[in-house]
């Protein structure tokens, strides 16, 4: 494997601001409609902080969310102990937030799947680590996230450390990943759409393993890919062709208000529209639900991360939008259906 370059130039998150967001507000469209949100996460430090009175803020505020799954993100790791148990922290945390927050209200199971970290890289002692998730977990535990997206000419972010070059493709990797099958646990992917190639490879490697692809597969538009849209969506809609012929492959449709999308709406004076997110959008995400169909695609929130880009009800409404003309039910695999198969929920 191949260690990135601390060096290198870094692509920041696009920053939270209240204030920039209270600007504009829109109406829920279709409020009546059932929605998993199948990507969120948890924090009390980075992107300012997100926790349970900031989520059931943002879900309460005019669509209708039936459940959520949290996903992994570096949160309240065990400060001792174990490093390679650490990561069982996070979902401690996450079922005792979960039980909290669903005492007090009842319109939505906050929590409802929870997919953690484990270091995969450590090879089969990993299981050791797996079974200490499904045991915190109480039940909710529902798979393992580790992200891939790492590229030679920039860095990305800084909410976790960036990963080796060709992860996916690492033996001892394949190795750990291979215990996922034991627990019954899926995968969520997070890679560019400069590694999908490894990502397909490593899902024909384990077919028994569910595996998504959250946010798209990132089509870059940042770094070397600045002003290269069209040979970049090329590209990536090549490669999601590819990856859709697996039956253990599915994708997550969100995740495009990160500033590595190359899109500009964090930069303007005042937060997008629900209708300007749609038209810019609307290529990637139709690509999506056309090449793997609905009942292995699923809308995500990817919240906090893309409140840099528009508040909660501007980004379902933008998802909104796009799908207007479907039918109920490919409205119903691509809002809930799809993500409750996905994550047993």
């Amino acid at each position: 494997m191949v260690n990135i370059n601390s060096d290198l130039p870094q692509i920041a998150h696009a920053k939270i601001r209240p204030q920039w967001l209270e600007q504009y507000h829109e109406e829920a469209l279709e409020p009546q409609l059932a929605i998993v949100d199948p990507h969120h996460h948890l924090t009390d430090k980075i992107w300012g902080g997100y926790l349970p009175n900031d989520l059931l803020a943002d879900i309460g505020s005019g669509h209708r969310i039936e459940s959520t799954v949290f996903i992994q993100v570096g949160f309240s790791y065990r400060e001792d102990g174990p490093q390679a148990l650490q990561p069982v922290g996070e979902t401690e945390r996450v079922v005792q937030i979960a039980a909290q927050a669903n005492e007090t209200q009842d319109k939505t199971n906050i929590c409802a799947g929870i997919v953690g970290f484990a270091d995969l890289s450590t090879g089969a002692h990993v299981e050791e680590v797996l079974a200490a998730h499904m045991q915190a977990g109480q039940g909710l535990f529902r798979g393992i996230r580790c992200s891939a997206a790492a590229h030679e000419k920039f860095r990305f972010g800084g909410a976790m450390q960036m990963p080796p070059l060709h992860l996916y493709m690492d033996p001892k990797f394949r190795e750990g990943f291979a215990k996922l099958a034991k627990f019954g646990l899926s995968f969520d992917s997070w890679a560019y759409h400069t590694q999908l190639e490894e990502l397909a490879d490593l899902a024909r490697a384990f077919p028994e393993t569910p595996i998504v692809m959250d946010h798209i597969g990132v089509p870059l538009g940042v770094g070397p890919y600045v002003g290269q849209r069209p040979a970049v969506f090329a590209e990536w809609k090549k490669s999601l062709q590819e990856i859709a012929r697996l039956p253990n492959m599915f994708i997550k449709i969100g995740g495009l208000g990160m500033s590595v999308f190359g899109f500009s709406f964090h930069e303007q004076p005042k937060p997008p529209t629900s209708l300007e997110l749609a038209q810019a959008w609307r290529p990637y995400i139709l690509t999506c639900i056309d090449i793997f169909g609905p009942e292995r695609c699923m809308f995500e929130s990817n919240f906090p991360v893309d409140k840099g880009t528009c508040s909660y009800v501007v980004l379902w409404n933008a998802f909104k939008r796009m799908t207007a003309g479907m039918s109920d039910h490919e409205k119903q695999l691509l809002y809930r259906d799809t993500a409750k198969k996905f994550y047993r929920l």
